[in-house]
């Protein structure tokens, strides 16, 4: 026989009611039971029901990929994949203020160091693309790690979203007072002379500073000996020592000395004349226009960022940059700055690739 609903969840099934054991009811009366005993209970399902729905709903809302409205709802991390202390870092804190101030919520620097830089841009490149994660990227994790190593573990192009350049220090060439050349073709002279290659330090092998070095070298057809360091420091300490009479460094890890007259700055590689060493020529000036390069840095995110978070951080972190408090702080630490939309960013890096290609293929099959 069919059934037939009565009441608020009560179900008649052969005139017999499961509100009165089975036995027959009138219509009315099993009605009647039914409503008292759903108000008795429904308080009670109420109390269970909303607790369930509300971590429910906070379940849901935190596993949702961030959209550019709601974006951001808690702390962001900014993974610097380098030691503390360097030029990374400074970028991560002066950038990473700058942000907690814009969005209302704390962006933290956290420092992922290991394999120049491979290991921290791996993390980050495996992330969930929910805004909560960026990385620190540079010339080296985006350029020179994935040129001269054949386990990256990702792709400076596909594996990322890049958000914004910010910039960097420019390379300097400097030599010893002893070495006797106070200008590049002064240098360039006494190397053709030599039968013997000069030794020359950087900041270490694949930098940027090895990489200006030996692309200067090969273009003019001279002969430079790389003496590796790992770091500025100590290859800086055996410059002013005398140990090596020439050097091919970052403009922060000489500025020191440069400005105690230890060595002698004799070009930049950066696009103007620094602030404070307006003598110093370019090498952009001294007919090397494609060696107008920087030690970069910039942020990207995981590959498939929403568009909406992608815009808004380039906007908020050109603003920074156009901003005394956090832009002065950079290019007083030597920083050239530039802003740059997303896709200009990715065409930057594809060109710097290119670029840098054959000469960090044929570092790396030189014996060591």
């Amino acid at each position: 026989m069919r059934s037939s609903r009565v009441g608020k969840g009560a179900v008649r099934r052969h005139g017999r009611c499961h509100v009165h054991a089975g036995a027959p009811c009138p219509p009315r009366a099993c009605d009647i039971s039914h409503r008292f005993r759903w108000a008795r209970f429904a308080p009670l399902a109420r109390r269970c029901a909303l607790p369930t729905l509300r971590r429910l709903a906070a379940l849901l809302m935190f596993c949702m990929p961030a959209t550019a409205q709601d974006w951001p709802t808690r702390s962001v991390r900014i993974v610097s994949p380098f030691a503390a202390g360097g030029s990374s870092d400074t970028v991560g804190r002066v950038i990473g203020e700058s942000l907690s101030e814009k969005f209302g919520q704390q962006f933290v620097l956290e420092n992922r160091g290991g394999a120049g830089g491979l290991i921290g841009s791996a993390q980050v490149a495996s992330a969930p693309p929910d805004g909560y994660t960026f990385l620190i990227s540079s010339i080296g994790t985006h350029v020179i790690a994935p040129l001269t190593s054949a386990k990256a573990g990702y792709d400076p192009v596909t594996s990322f979203t890049n958000v914004a350049y910010v910039g960097g220090p420019p390379i300097v060439i400097v030599v010893h007072p002893s070495l006797g050349v106070k200008s590049l073709s002064e240098l360039l002279a006494l190397l053709k002379k030599q039968s013997e290659p000069l030794p020359y330090v950087s900041p270490g092998p694949g930098t940027l500073g090895h990489l200006v070095g030996e692309y200067w070298a090969e273009k003019e057809k001279v002969r430079l000996a790389h003496v590796a360091y790992k770091g500025s420091g100590q290859a800086m300490n055996d410059l002013v020592a005398g140990h090596v009479k020439l050097g091919s460094l970052t403009w922060t890890a000489a500025l020191g000395q440069m400005k105690g007259g230890t060595v002698i700055p004799i070009a930049v590689s950066s696009a103007r004349r620094m602030p404070g060493f307006e003598n110093v020529p370019t090498l952009k000036e001294l007919s090397y226009a494609d060696m107008a390069v920087t030690t970069w840095f910039g942020f990207a995110g995981p590959a498939g960022l929403p568009a909406g978070i992608t815009k808004q951080m380039n906007e908020a972190i050109g603003a920074a940059l156009d901003n005394p408090k956090a832009g002065g702080r950079l290019v007083a630490s030597g920083f050239e700055l530039e802003r740059m939309s997303p896709a200009e960013l990715t065409t930057f890096i594809k060109d710097d690739l290119a670029k840098w290609a054959p000469l960090a293929k044929r570092l790396i099959s030189e014996p060591k």
